[in-house]
């Protein structure tokens, strides 16, 4: 197969993608790891392994890092056919970790491509490994060892870890997923973690919202009322010097091309308007409230709601403002409080109010829709997708827009 032997069909943007996100030992995100699917029906499983890896590939020299794993290191599944054939040198070798699953033997071909990657600035992690690995001597040129804790005996992580504490590839937990996980891992000396357990906040470390978060709740209360109270929201603005600063600096950007500046929070809510007020409200609130969380929080939020925003129109979701319910799906993880307590203070509608806190009620699909293409949990999405009447190309084209435009919003904040 030639390297550029790819079907012209194939890239077009009806492509499926998720990410899992990689964190270090203090929480930050540390990377992704990036999974693809050129629809969501797997027919052909055999295949389907080359498919989603040079998918991947292929997809992040088109549309870039930068979007797909916010320029962090990605981790990409590479086959034995994608690492033969160097697809990889498609895309920046300081950004790109060559993910190899145990399916891959380490036979001749695959540890010369190995080492090639290698001497031209790659580098290699060997995923599911056990205590008794049959990939060999890539093992001694690997530069990261994932241990599945869910798959593999607490005995046997046990003796990995201590195995490779002190040598040379670094460690890390696959499928950490509750923060009980997080902790024991930590402890046995894993250096990162995938998984979405820092998406769930653990109730017993729960606090009240600092003094400044909850400005920025009263702010999302504010514009969530059906009528703008103008001199309230300007209140509110002026008591946060972050709100006040990112308003002024929004109006006086080259976006909006004015002949004055403008000097006044008045003034400035003014000529945004109504709706253009509302979302610029939204969008601060949630970026100041995510300040000192992983990264990740702040860029799913905002994929979520634009995600969410774009399948509105094919839904019936009443009153129920989606934009807004994809942005707040995080609040309680990035305030470390009970969702119940956040809304308390929130004039949303009854369905909005039921699918944040219960994940039930009218709204409910839709939600579990978005959470479903977000963890690239493809069996779902083909039966949401299908009982929500919404093409599989429209889904994907609108998660693809949404993790696009919330790149541009964090970049530019």
């Amino acid at each position: 197969m030639a390297l550029f032997d790819f079907n012209p069909e194939d890239a077009k943007p009806a492509r499926f993608a998720a990410r899992l996100p990689i964190l270090s030992r203090d929480e930050k995100v540390f990377g992704y790891k990036l999974l693809f699917r050129s629809g969501v029906n797997n027919y052909f499983p055999s295949v389907e392994g080359d498919v989603a890896s040079r998918g991947v590939i292929d997809m992040a020299s088109l549309i870039g890092l930068r979007t797909l794993s916010n320029n962090l290191p990605a981790f990409i599944v590479t086959t034995r056919d994608v690492l033969v054939q160097d697809y990889l040198a498609l895309l920046p070798a300081d950004k790109v970790i060559a993910e190899i699953p145990d399916s891959v033997p380490g036979d001749a071909q695959v540890l010369r491509a190995c080492s090639l990657l290698k001497e031209a600035g790659y580098k290699i992690a060997l995923s599911n490994f056990r205590g008794h690995d049959p990939r060999g001597e890539l093992e001694n040129i690997a530069d990261y060892i994932k241990v599945d804790i869910k798959e593999s005996p607490l005995t046997e992580v046990s003796k990995l870890v201590r195995r490779y504490r002190d040598r040379g590839p670094r460690l890390i937990a696959e499928k950490v997923e509750t923060r009980e996980d997080f902790e024991f891992c930590k402890v046995e000396g894993f250096t990162f973690f995938e998984g979405y357990f820092f998406r769930k906040p653990e109730m017993m470390r729960a606090r009240g919202a600092q003094s400044n978060r909850t400005v920025y709740l009263r702010l999302l209360a504010a514009i969530s009322r059906p009528v703008l109270d103008w001199r309230e929201l300007e209140t509110i603005v002026k008591s946060d010097p972050m709100l006040y600063y990112r308003l002024l600096r929004y109006l006086n950007s080259v976006i909006f091309g004015l002949q004055s500046e403008v000097k006044t929070v008045g003034q400035a809510l003014t000529i945004l308007g109504e709706n253009e007020t509302r979302r610029w409200c939204q969008l601060s609130g949630m970026l100041e409230l995510s300040r000192n969380k992983p990264s990740d929080l702040a860029l799913a939020s905002l994929v979520r709601a634009r995600f969410a925003e774009s399948i509105a129109a094919r839904v019936d979701c009443g009153a129920s403002d989606l934009f807004q319910v994809g942005l707040l799906s995080l609040v309680d993880a990035i305030l470390e409080i009970p969702m119940g307590e956040v809304l308390e203070g929130l004039p949303l509608d009854e369905a909005s109010k039921t699918v944040l806190q219960e994940n039930k009620g009218p709204l409910a699909r839709v939600y579990e829709l978005m959470l479903a293409v977000e963890a690239g949990v493809w069996p779902k999405v083909t039966a949401l997708a299908r009982n929500l009447g919404i093409e599989q190309e429209f889904i994907a084209h609108s998660q693809w827009n949404a993790m696009e435009w919330a790149q541009s919003i964090v970049t530019t904040a």
